[in-house]
Parts: structure tokens; C-alpha cells; sequence
């Protein structure tokens, strides 16, 4: 689908005037990198056919009680989606987002509901991003000894792709032996460690309270209303703060509180049209400035 021009040439204009960018994902941003989608139970099948056999779903799947009482079920998947984040290049809208953040007076930050890691590995600085869900870079004891939450970097996970179960052994606890999960926020989890996600919070608050009076672009990629969480952050910021423009780019739920701008494409597509445009026009397209720290 082609965006709208004009709506296209408003985004331009906001981020090209803007001091300071919010950049917003969720799922519909992986999709461009070859991740599977997840948003529907026929597209989470067709990547993951042993689940359809079993009559499981991502929601079912995506629940703690599986580390308790089928781990090697749980770790099949955990540890597929861990193998494949790792093994998957984040697409040209990073490089194209980041080129962007260069240009900001007053910096930027990434808020996202995604768990693969993509921007820290697209060269994103670490310090300027918010999991708002956790990370599969990342994993907790199961025991909750005290350890905390660890990285997952060196964890390998064999898994069968016939069965989807993972092959012993199982991710541990570093110091007290037990079994491990992955510090992500699961459906019905009492149990996630939020500690790293809470630090990640405190930056980001920080920073938007810095912007009293800047003009504050936001960028929002692939969010949908399935699990709403960037988008409500989203929708609350430009209702709080009076110079902050959304710019939703999602090809199936483009729909944007008024005065906002919707872009009914994918988030590639859209980041590229855009980035067309701005390095194109000279007028919008000033000399990098040094983001603030």
C-alpha cells in the first residue's frame, strides 16, 4: 500500500523540526526482518506447525506454568525464538531510525514491547531503550536465589524442530543450579524479575521530563491493539505533552487520536518513504546535530 503524500510530507516536517524523537515498536517492526507473526493464530502455526498439532497458541504458550510443569516444552519454544532473534539482522529501518536520533537537540529514546534485542544489536545505545516487556538477552532463576536477573549470551538451547521441545540441558541458575526462564513479562506472570525493565522506566521518565517545551516527534512502528501496551504509552505522552506529534505507521491498525498522522503501510515502507523525502529536501534536512547525553 502507498501512504498518503501529504500525510507523508506532515511526517517529514515533524521529524525534520523536531528536537527531540520517541521511537515506539512493537511486533509489526520484526516482521520486516523475516521474525514470524505472531498476531494471529493461523500465522503463529504456520511458523510453528507441531504447536498447531497440539492445539497450542502463542497466549497459551506464553505462560510461567510451563517452566513448572513441561520445561522442555517451554524451552522449546524460549529457545527457538532466543536461536532466532540471534541469528536474524535487524532490517535497513534501524540504520534509517538511527540516522534520525542523530539529528535530535535533545537525543531519543526506544520504547518497545518487543523482546529480541534488535535495537541494541541495530547499535542503538543500551542506555536509551525500554523493554517495556523484558528481553530474551536476559534470564532469571527459577528459585529466586538472590541472583538476579543474567545474561542469557552465553546460554545455548538445542531444540528438536519436530517435537519443539529443548534437549537437556536446560538453561540454570548460575549460582544455585535451578532451573532458569527468561526475564520476560509472560501472560499471567506473578513471577518476572522486573528490576532491569524498572531501571530502563526510570531513564525513560527522566528523559520526557526533560522535554518541557520541545518539540517532540513520535515514531511508532508495528504496535497493535492485540497487546496494546506501546500504544497506550504513546497516545498518553501526546496527551501530556503539548508539542509532541504520533506518527502511527501500521499497515492493519493505522487509527490515531485526532490531529495525529496515521500510515497505513509497513514499517520498512514507511521508514524509507520518509527517509526519501527528508534527504531530499535540503531545507528539512539540516546538518547532524550531537544528541544531548
Amino acid at each position: 500500500m502507498i501512504p498518503d503524500e501529504a500525510t507523508l510530507q506532515q511526517a517529514v516536517e515533524t521529524i525534520a523540526s523536531a528536537d527531540a524523537l520517541l521511537i515506539a515498536a512493537g511486533a509489526g517492526m520484526g516482521v520486516d526482518s523475516g521474525l514470524p507473526d505472531f498476531r494471529s493464530d493461523k500465522g503463529f502455526w504456520k511458523s510453528y506447525p507441531p504447536y498447531e498439532k497440539l492445539g497450542l497458541n502463542f497466549v497459551t504458550l506464553a505462560q510461567p506454568r510451563w517452566f513448572k510443569t513441561d520445561p522442555t516444552l517451554a524451552w522449546g519454544f524460549y529457545g527457538h525464538r532466543m536461536n532466532l532473534y540471534r541469528a536474524t539482522q535487524p532490517h535497513e529501518g534501524f540504520a534509517i531510525l538511527l540516522r534520525w536520533v542523530a539529528r535530535m537537540r535533545q537525543g531519543a529514546f526506544v520504547y518497545t514491547s518487543n523482546v529480541d534485542a534488535h535495537f541494541q544489536r541495530a547499535g542503538f545505545d543500551p542506555d536509551r531503550i525500554l523493554e517495556v516487556h523484558g528481553s530474551l538477552d536476559w534470564i532469571q532463576c527459577m528459585n529466586d536465589c538472590g541472583v538476579g536477573v543474567f545474561p542469557s549470551a552465553l546460554v545455548r538451547v538445542a531444540v528438536d524442530k519436530e517435537t519443539m521441545r529443548a534437549r537437556a540441558p536446560l538453561p540454570a541458575c548460575p549460582v544455585c543450579g535451578s532451573l532458569a526462564r527468561p526475564n520476560v513479562l509472560f501472560f499471567n506472570d506473578a513471577e518476572w524479575d522486573i528490576r532491569r525493565s524498572y531501571d530502563q522506566e526510570v531513564r525513560f521518565n527522566s528523559w520526557l521530563q526533560g522535554l518541557a517545551g520541545a518539540r517532540l516527534a513520535i515514531v511508532e512502528c508495528g504496535a497493535g491493539t492485540a497487546v496494546p501496551t506501546v500504544r497506550y504509552l504513546c497516545e498518553h505522552v501526546v496527551r501530556n505533552l503539548t508539542h509532541a506529534t504520533l506518527i502511527r505507521i501500521n499497515l492493519r491498525e493505522p487509527g490515531v487520536p485526532p490531529g495525529q498522522l496515521a500510515l497505513p503501510v509497513g514499517a520498512l515502507d514507511a521508514l524509507r518513504a520518509i527517509d526519501e523525502r527528508l534527504s531530499k529536501n535540503s531545507r528539512l534536512c539540516p546538518e547532524a546535530k550531537s544528541p544531548i547525553a
